[in-house]
């Protein structure tokens, strides 16, 4: 009997915590637009229909941006979820994407399972280049978006092909024209492309509030550091003065050191550049390291080679080390400008 009296308190008991739980939860989703963080932004998703390429470039008045507002996949699409963000918006809609709904398949679902949606603002491209963005009739003024064959204010999915731009709390809607355009215009890869088009779009106004922080995001199947992943880049800055500029600087780093060589770019070691190359690697002081302990002689022997390798991954151009004798041109420029800026600090 008392065994029996047990399991009826614990019964009852647990049944009063579903219903506090349950209340909580009503009580919570009733304050979901207030407690969201609020990322006044401007965005732009985009696709690389030939190569498969898909990504995020943002910038925002809001710290550390990069794990709310950007999400992508490589074969499935590109997300911006932004001003009172929904950041399940993320996840979701790459799930539906990647379960076969179109951009505006998934955005519609989105927004129709939330009560806030009126305060959210996103973009989407799907993996066969549908885009579609939604700017709710809450977000702060000046807010919509555009795409290829579309644009829209508060309230309407707009949709298009090959990238949706969207920003909110804008000083006016030429800062998403800017985006639209220069992503249109500009030659090169998809991310050669984001980053022109959020330097644009700052330029051309940006947020009313000012700069903090901005990402670079994309995806690209087996194109990370070692081939093992699809992070292709992976670009945050968390709070800066300028943010875009310093998100093109970094960009410009990381093509150096991650990206691979492009055939264009190997020149021939020839003995004039072998002479220079063994000149450098030689100088002890230069590294506080002896790459290179033979002669200046111009032959590009084994053991040059391997003393090329080795300061090659000590300088972490660790993806472009070859095994022949040539070099790539964008290694081998950023070689000389280093040695040649420490060689003038010396002097001083």
């Amino acid at each position: 009997m008392a065994r029996f009296l047990k399991g009826v308190i614990a019964g009852v008991v647990f049944l009063c915590m579903v219903v506090v739980v349950n209340k909580r939860i009503h009580e919570v989703q009733g304050l979901s637009a207030v407690k969201d963080p609020f990322a006044s932004t401007f965005s732009i998703v985009g696709i690389d229909l030939e190569n498969g390429d898909v990504g995020v470039a943002v910038q925002s008045k809001f710290p550390n941006v990069r794990p709310i507002v950007p999400w992508a996949e490589a074969g499935v699409g590109a997300i911006a979820t932004q001003s009172f963000v929904n950041v399940q918006y993320g996840p979701k809609g790459l799930t539906l994407l990647r379960n076969g709904a179109t951009a505006e398949e998934a955005l519609r679902i989105l927004i129709a399972n939330d009560s806030a949606r009126d305060t959210r603002q996103v973009g989407i491209i799907d993996a066969k280049g549908n885009s579609a963005s939604w700017t709710g009739k809450e977000c702060f003024d000046w807010a919509g978006g555009m795409t290829a064959t579309s644009s829209g204010g508060k309230g309407v999915v707009i949709t298009g092909k090959g990238f949706a731009a969207q920003g909110n709390t804008l000083v006016g809607k030429e800062t998403v024209e800017a985006l639209a355009k220069t992503f249109t215009e500009t030659k090169g890869s998809l991310a050669d492309k984001l980053v022109a088009a959020i330097i644009a779009g700052g330029k051309a106004g940006g947020d009313r509030r000012g700069e903090e922080s901005a990402a670079l995001l994309v995806k690209r199947k087996g194109a990370g550091y070692d081939g093992t992943t699809d992070d292709y880049i992976d670009i945050s800055i968390y709070d800066h003065p300028k943010p875009l500029a310093e998100l093109d600087r970094l960009y410009k780093l990381h093509k150096l050191y991650y990206f691979r060589t492009d055939p264009k770019n190997l020149i021939k070691i020839d003995a004039a550049l072998c002479r220079e190359l063994q000149g450098i690697l030689s100088n002890k002081v230069y590294k506080r390291f002896e790459f290179y302990a033979g002669p200046a002689n111009g032959i590009f022997d084994a053991k040059t080679k391997k003393a090329l390798q080795d300061f090659m991954g000590w300088e972490n151009y660790d993806v472009r080390i070859r095994d022949d004798d040539q070099i790539d041109k964008e290694v081998l420029d950023d070689i000389r400008k280093n040695y040649s800026e420490w060689k003038a600090s010396k002097k001083q």
